[in-house]
């Protein structure tokens, strides 16, 4: 996949010479490394980096050189260890890659857990970790002695580690060689589910943010705030979040947090949920920033243009062949310069915001409903300025559809509307078939972006994401593609599932079950077929017949070829209770909507959205940059958006977009991915 971009430069001014005095290393900053993993690393919080580099705050470019406290000369000893252990010449140096861990490094070199952590001792303390060089020990050698470990100083090192979009809790247990109910221990508040941006604690306590040890030389406290416009700074109202910190905040609003208490000295007595601070509009968080940008003129039903000014992801799909459907590569063609009108209908409700009491910090705390939109819009905005880098022919006009589930003003938006070559929204499916229905004698493409719901039979309608039964009949339709023998194991609970396949997926076999409701195991394994590729399709949350139905299957790999799957997801595979090495031999196949890619150019989408927005794009962001996006691409191609529809399957960063007119009317999306863990540990697509 190819991306146009233009990338910041980022340039780091550190002086050495100011902390002469100061028992400190030099660090060169590797391409990819956070602060996080550094501070990890040197066994140091971000907070002792952030002082002593107070550029830091702003992000990191590979080759920076960081200055480092003095905790860091452990790691030298580790690093002097590391270069004892390869004199015997026969020895291998390996770098961590990102996402290895220690079963996928001991499985790739064929070397037992404790000759790893024998070879490199640090790993005990550290665990693996980005940009690392471990040895790895010659097979059949013996342990090499190491150096007696030393004492700990003190209390244990704080670590920390702040949730990533599409992380899971059995990942992070992994990533730092603990179990998930260790994790769970330590941060309670995960128990129920797995926040994004939450911030775990892995090992140590956390220190006090509001009461900071003071430095022996505080270079950052000696600098005066750049000066980065002459116009008067403007502020605006925030509302301390549950769990927030006067670190947290900082990093939030880019100010140090002396800034952030010289504006509100009531911080000094420390953070407290509900607080309400004063901090500039240039710095607001991403959501607050969006709230503050979709002011007067939507509600007066004026379209918002857009200003261009900051993307540099240009979405360029390489082609390739997918069970005989290509996934084209779009450009725009040559001659395509007639302009064309895009129009969003995005539900900010605007009148209810400015009418709102409580004000629009507390609104947007509270209302999930519009923080879902702000961040659809914050994704379609990188999209539209994408399409201005590209300089596509294209207007882009947002109204405020001012929905609710039962109603809309778009039949007063109609009129603007009608010259419009695709209109994308409105968010609730009702309110997008009456839109379609108004526009449906004007020929106008209507793109429902997040509705999950059946649609009728409307002519320019079109569903952007797949119903449930397209996401179950693309796992089966695929596992026919590979002239597979296809085994159901379904709960007896599970009544929808066994109706489904029962009238829709006819010759699958179902497993028998005991009177009291358990797996006859005999019985699924007599219904496997030697020299065939056996899919075992498991719907059921009792745990139990999970761990019955894995052991038949581990027990039967041995004269057959399985894989196990399910169609929707399982809470129960998460828990401690099942083994989730069992579940990457048995390579656990899903369908779903969305792929998780670490390629490059889904790395760089992330950190351009990172760049802008200050924050990590969640899915709805990037829902809102694929529809948008492949949109206007779609309207580039010489050809009108419902030809395009019917001759190409396209891919943007999280989705696929595969329309199909129905039977009775109106397109579809069936661009579905099958996902299955690899040996590896890490998700692949299937088809």
């Amino acid at each position: 996949m190819k991306y146009y971009l233009t990338l910041f430069s980022l340039v780091f001014f550190i002086s050495s010479s100011a902390f002469s005095q100061e028992k400190v290393v030099k660090y060169k900053v590797s391409s990819g490394e956070t602060i996080n993993q550094i501070a990890q690393k040197f066994k140091v919080t971000p907070y002792d980096i952030y002082k002593l580099n107070p550029d830091a705050r702003t992000g990191l470019s590979a080759n920076t050189v960081l200055l480092i406290p003095t905790a860091a000369g452990e790691v030298k000893k580790d690093v002097a260890e590391t270069k004892t252990a390869v004199s015997s010449g026969k020895d291998i140096i390996h770098e961590v890659q990102p996402k290895e861990t220690f079963y996928s490094i001991e499985h790739k070199y064929g070397i037992s857990d404790e000759a790893l952590k024998a070879a490199n001792p640090f790993l005990e303390k550290t665990g693996v970790q980005i940009g690392q060089k471990l040895v790895i020990p010659a097979k059949g050698s013996a342990p090499k002695s190491t150096a007696k470990p030393a004492k700990e100083k003190g209390a244990e090192k704080y670590v920390y580690h702040d949730v990533q979009p599409k992380e899971t809790k059995f990942g992070i247990a992994k990533q730092y060689n603990i179990t998930v109910d260790e994790l769970e221990k330590r941060n309670p508040d995960i128990v129920a589910n797995l926040p994004v941006g939450y911030r775990l604690t892995i090992k140590g306590t956390a220190p006090k943010t509001d009461n900071a040890p003071a430095e022996t030389i505080k270079p950052a406290e000696n600098k005066k705030p750049a000066e980065t416009s002459k116009k008067a700074v403007t502020y605006m109202d925030y509302q301390v979040k549950p769990k927030e910190t006067l670190y947290s905040l900082s990093r939030t609003f880019h100010l140090s947090q002396d800034e952030l208490t010289a504006l509100n000295p009531s911080l000094s007595e420390g953070v407290k949920e509900g607080m309400v601070l004063k901090v500039p509009t240039g710095y607001l968080a991403p959501v607050a920033i969006v709230a503050a940008q979709v002011p007067a003129e939507t509600s007066s039903s004026k379209p918002v243009e857009s200003t261009g000014g900051g993307i540099r992801i240009i979405d360029k799909v390489k082609s390739t062949e997918n069970d005989n459907v290509e996934i084209v590569e779009l450009t725009k063609k040559r001659g395509a310069n007639e302009r064309k009108k895009v129009v969003l209908l995005l539900p900010f409700n605007l009148a209810k915001v400015q009418s709102d009491t409580s004000g629009t910090a507390n609104r947007i705390k509270n209302d999930k409903f519009l923080n879902m939109t702000l961040d659809f819009y914050s994704g379609a905005m990188m999209a539209i300025d994408s399409a201005k880098t590209l300089k596509l022919p294209i207007d882009v006009a947002i109204y405020d559809s001012q929905e609710t589930k039962t109603s809309s003003n778009v039949s007063g938006l109609i009129t603007k509307l009608q010259d419009a070559d695709a209109v994308i929204g409105p968010f609730y499916q009702n309110n997008a078939e009456a839109a379609a229905n108004s526009l449906r004698l004007y020929n106008v493409p209507v793109i429902s972006p997040l509705s999950k719901d059946s649609a009728n039979p409307i002519d320019n309608l079109y569903q952007s994401i797949p119903a449930n039964d397209v996401i179950r009949n693309s796992v089966f339709d695929y596992m026919r593609s590979k002239n597979g023998n296809i085994v159901a194991v379904v709960d007896k609970k599970k009544e929808s599932i066994i109706n489904y396949i029962k009238q829709n997926q006819r010759g699958v076999a179902f497993a028998s079950l005991t009177e009291t409701g358990g797996l006859d195991a005999a019985n699924l394994k007599s219904l496997l077929i030697p020299n065939r590729m056996n899919y075992v399709v498991m719907e059921t949350g009792n745990t139990a017949m999970v761990k019955a139905t894995i052991k038949a299957l581990l027990d039967s790999q041995k004269t057959c070829q399985v894989q196990l799957v399910i169609l929707e997801p399982n809470s129960t595979l998460d828990t401690d209770e099942i083994n989730f090495d069992n579940l990457v031999k048995l390579k656990l196949m899903y369908p779903s909507v969305t792929r998780e890619s670490d390629e490059q150019s889904v790395l760089i989408y992330e950190k351009q959205y990172r760049l802008k927005n200050k924050a990590n794009p969640t899915t709805y962001a990037t829902r809102g940059f694929d529809v948008t996006f492949d949109t206007m691409m779609r309207l580039v191609q010489g050809k009108t958006f419902q030809e395009t529809a019917d001759l190409m399957t396209t891919q943007q960063v999280d989705n696929k977009f595969q329309y199909y007119r129905k039977e009775d009317g109106g397109h579809a999306n069936k661009g579905v991915y099958i996902l299955y863990y690899d040996s590896d540990l890490t998700l692949k697509v299937a088809n």
